[in-house]
């Protein structure tokens, strides 16, 4: 279920909430480290302090370097039916959150039934064994919380922020859908109708809507990653009650998922409660594994479509490249950040600042678990020549290739990362989603402290290498939207 199907009413208190963490969170470090100094260096006495001829110069206390650490402490505990549940106890703030993250995604589905993991989804939000339809949120938001859900290729989550107080109700919450949804045809045939309206606004009827489906369905030759996560309306049309039950048997366990739980509460409490909900829901067989490999590119792979909303041309040019959290696609993101992050990146500068070709472009490599795809998308301006947008885009690529980036842009990246580091740390939300984030994609949830040390060691060497390695013309896909042409009015 999409942030923007359900979060609107949501808005302003996430972002009061998150400003009320962030002052918790900066305002309590100061005064505990203050007052750990304080306790090392008590106040000399007062014969002491008489003898100043003999006193030296006091040492400056060292910082303080626990009040100074970004690293999130947490535990990691198992269950008994193999859920995994992580940790991280922490009350500058009086609230917490919980996140389920399932090892399912668009990628598990099989032909003829897209869409499916998705629209199971939005399933989990029609009540449970003990919790109504549409109780869900209003349990949360009568409680000063919020909550949603989201499926991608790779994972689905869902997750809840509320009060410390209200500690057991998360908990119990998830652990009631888990249990036993409110799997029925009413339910089923609401929530397949709402899934087909989001892919009319997202897609079907929105600029460039299709261009994300064309891309990835001519670029991949396996099936995991070839169709979208939304689905097509045929799919969702074919697909059944009994096609649900299955789906929820085969992923909705707790072997197949991670809790993680980040905020104010004690970790021994926290984990006798999830113990209590949880334990005696069942492990199931684990699925399948799923086939993600893809064969080799040996030639560039071309298509242009027409796009009735669009209102102006645009490129987008895909380069298969390795699975995240390899060597080889952490120099490639860093590598799409110096291309294409602000006004002063390469591609801003040169195609749409000097040339005037473009009006935005964009350069990023994927995060998939399995084959990802680093993607240009370079919006042109109505009047554009195409074909000199898009070897202009070559050029800087061959730029990048022969000669290795500047130390400032290099330096400009990393201080980006920071950026995004700490913006990962300001509310236990996105605490709670990274861990389980980490912990589902690659089974190594310290990677949300760990991560940032293998941004910050790669070199402009490495930056060059991939651009040597992945940016070849065998390994391209290319597709070309264009505006449709309006019919010219009848003559009367």
């Amino acid at each position: 279920m999409s942030a923007t199907s359900r979060s609107g009413f949501l808005k302003y208190r996430a972002w009061t909430a998150a400003a009320i963490a962030l002052l918790f969170l900066a305002a309590p470090i100061v005064g505990e480290a203050g007052e750990a100094k304080a306790k090392k260096k008590p106040a000399p006495k007062a014969k002491a302090a008489a003898k100043k001829s003999d006193a030296k110069p006091a040492k400056a206390d060292k910082p303080d370097k626990a009040a100074k650490s970004y690293d999130i402490d947490f535990q990691e505990f198992k269950l008994k039916n193999g859920l995994r549940v992580l940790l991280a106890e922490d009350h500058r703030a009086p609230t917490y959150s919980i996140a389920m993250t399932y090892n399912v995604g668009s990628r598990d589905e099989r032909p003829g039934r897209t869409g499916f993991a998705h629209l199971f989804e939005h399933m989990l939000f029609q009540g449970s064994e003990n919790v109504g339809k549409g109780e869900h949120f209003i349990l949360v938001q009568n409680n000063g919380g919020s909550a949603n859900g989201t499926t991608n290729v790779d994972r689905t989550n869902y997750y809840e922020t509320l009060p410390a107080n209200q500690l057991e109700l998360g908990i119990f919450l998830e652990a009631d859908r888990m249990r036993a949804p409110a799997i029925n045809q009413a339910n089923f045939d609401n929530q397949r109708a709402t899934v087909q309206e989001e892919r009319r606004q997202n897609y079907d009827n929105r600029a460039y809507g299709r261009t994300y489906e064309a891309v990835i369905d001519l670029a991949y030759d396996s099936f995991p990653y070839k169709h979208s996560t939304i689905g097509s309306m045929d799919d969702l049309n074919a697909a059944t009650l009994d096609d649900a039950a299955s789906f929820f048997r085969s992923y909705y366990a707790p072997n197949n998922a991670v809790l993680s739980l980040v905020g104010s509460f004690k970790t021994d409490t926290a984990l006798a409660l999830i113990k209590k909900y949880f334990d005696n829901i069942p492990a199931q067989p684990a699925p399948a594994p799923v086939e993600i490999t893809e064969p080799e590119q040996k030639a560039e792979r071309r298509k242009s479509i027409e796009d009735s909303f669009a209102q102006t041309p645009r490129l987008d040019i895909v380069y298969k490249i390795p699975p995240a959290n390899t060597p080889d696609w952490y120099a490639l993101e860093m590598l799409g950040q110096v291309l294409s992050s602000g006004t002063s990146s390469r591609l801003y500068q040169k195609l749409v600042k000097e040339k005037e070709l473009a009006v935005s472009v964009y350069a990023d490599a994927e995060e998939k678990r399995g084959p990802s795809l680093f993607w240009y998308s370079l919006m042109a301006r109505p009047s554009s020549d195409l074909a000199a947008l898009e070897k202009l885009l070559y050029d800087e690529i061959a730029r990048l290739q022969k000669s290795p980036v500047e130390d400032s842009e290099l330096a400009k990246v990393r201080m980006g990362l920071r950026r995004q580091r700490a913006q990962q740390l300001y509310s236990t939300r996105s605490r709670a989603t990274s861990l389980g984030h980490f912990a589902v994609y690659y089974n190594d949830p310290s990677l949300i402290n760990n991560v940032w040390s293998i941004y910050e060691r790669i070199g402009k060497a490495d930056i060059q290498r991939v651009a040597q390695k992945y940016f070849t013309a065998a390994n391209r896909t290319v597709v070309t939207t264009f505006p449709k042409a309006a019919l010219a009015p009848s003559a009367n």
